[in-house]
C-alpha cells in the first residue's frame, strides 16, 4: 500500500470515527500532495510524498517558533498537534549514533577531506537518510566533522 493510499484510508477511518482534528490534518496533507501533483503534472511516489510531509512539518516548526516568540501559545499548540499527526506518517528518525555512523560512512565513501567537499557528503547522506533525519542538523554535523 502506498503512502497516499494509507492517507486516504486513514481519512476515511477518521471520518467514520468522528476524529475531526485528525481528519482536518489528513485533508491538509492530501491537498498539499494533490497540489504538487497538479503543479508538476506527475503522480507522486512515496519518496516524493514524504518530501511533501517533511516540508509541511518544517513549516509547522517554523510557525511554532514564530507563535512562541509572539506569545501566542494557543496557536503554537494547534501547530504542535498538527505536527504530531504529520509525524505519524514519517519514518522513524535516526538517533545521533546512527546519524554519526551514516555521516562517517558517507565521508569515507566520497573521500571528503575539507569543507569544500560538503556537497558530495550531504548528497550521499540525504540519499540514505531521506525522511529519517533533519537535513539542517545533518549539514551542521557534516560541516563540524569536515572542519575539524
Amino acid at each position: 500500500m502506498t503512502l497516499k493510499q494509507q492517507l486516504t484510508d486513514d481519512m476515511k477511518a477518521a471520518m467514520r470515527g468522528g476524529d475531526k482534528h485528525r481528519l482536518g490534518v489528513i485533508r491538509l496533507i492530501l491537498a498539499a500532495v494533490k497540489q504538487r501533483e497538479v503543479d508538476e503534472r506527475i503522480e507522486l511516489d512515496d519518496a516524493q510524498t514524504l518530501a511533501v510531509l517533511e516540508k509541511m512539518l518544517k513549516q509547522r516548526k517554523d510557525s511554532v517558533s514564530q507563535y512562541v516568540a509572539g506569545n501566542r501559545e494557543d496557536l503554537a499548540e494547534v501547530e504542535r498537534a498538527e505536527m504530531a499527526v504529520i509525524q505519524t506518517y514519517l519514518p522513524t528518525q535516526l538517533d545521533d549514533a546512527e546519524l554519526d555512523a551514516l555521516i562517517a560512512e558517507a565521508i569515507a565513501a566520497t573521500g571528503a577531506s575539507s569543507p569544500r567537499d560538503m556537497g558530495k557528503v550531504v548528497a550521499a547522506v540525504k540519499e540514505k537518510a531521506a525522511g529519517r533525519a533533519d537535513m539542517g542538523k545533518v549539514s551542521t554535523l557534516i560541516k563540524a566533522k569536515l572542519a575539524g
